[in-house]
């Protein structure tokens, strides 16, 4: 129990130097590469995701190939994609598509889901009031499918920032970088030490997201979806 409570005030001590928080080595450089990495992925992931949902959502043509490749796409392990595609392309770009990969199947599912779920009688309420087409899916069906796809795209930024650590492990840069290099040299504070970045860096992302759900969707229908 000691030896906990050692590790976690040398980490502390770590996380509070000055010298941390400087450089291209510092919380702040690392930082911005992880956001940077993150955001990227994140942005071509909600294209594709919410591009395809709300097709095949408000068509409803496509959506069990859609939905079954998706979920397909969830059982790739993350780190074997980094590291086959790095063999064949060394730079930043073979992780960046691993996490798209791994960020698109929650948005495109929920975005679908949510679509698809919107209650019929609204739909032929909104022809009534005189919408036709994609009038309808923006002015009708986006709103009330709210809930589903913020969830979608909460889902998927908590794991892209989580995963986003496998981009130090050929040798880029991100909070990951603290931790591949602790245990490489069993230096364990800077493992708990990057491994606490990346943990407040996810809690902010859910706060983030909290705030946006307050914001975009209707006060009835925010208890339609729930974490």
């Amino acid at each position: 129990m000691n030896d906990v409570w050692n590790q976690i005030d040398l980490s502390w001590t770590w996380l509070t130097s000055g010298e941390q928080w400087e450089g291209e080595g510092g919380i702040p450089h690392r930082l911005w590469q992880h956001l940077v990495y993150s955001g990227t992925s994140l942005f071509f992931a909600a294209l594709i995701g919410l591009a395809l949902g709300l097709l095949v959502g408000h068509t409803g043509r496509g959506g069990f190939l859609a939905t079954g490749v998706a979920n397909i796409a969830r059982a790739i392990p993350t780190f074997g994609l980094v590291l086959v595609i790095v063999v064949i392309d060394y730079s930043i770009t073979p992780v960046l598509i691993a996490l798209v990969a791994l960020a698109v199947p929650p948005i495109l599912v929920n975005t679908y889901e949510g679509v698809r779920g919107v209650d019929a009688d609204a739909r032929d309420a909104a022809r009534g009031m005189g919408m036709t087409g994609w009038s309808v899916l923006w002015r009708a069906e986006l709103p009330m499918a709210m809930p589903l796809i913020l969830l979608g795209l909460r889902t998927s930024a908590i794991q892209v920032v989580a995963t986003a650590t496998l981009a130090a492990y050929p040798g880029f840069g991100g909070l990951g970088r603290y931790i591949i290099d602790g245990l490489a040299r069993n230096d364990y504070q800077l493992v708990v030490g990057g491994t606490v970045l990346v943990v407040a860096l996810a809690l902010l992302v859910q706060l983030v997201f909290a705030v946006l759900r307050r914001l975009l969707v209707s006060p009835g229908l925010l208890g339609t979806a729930r974490s």
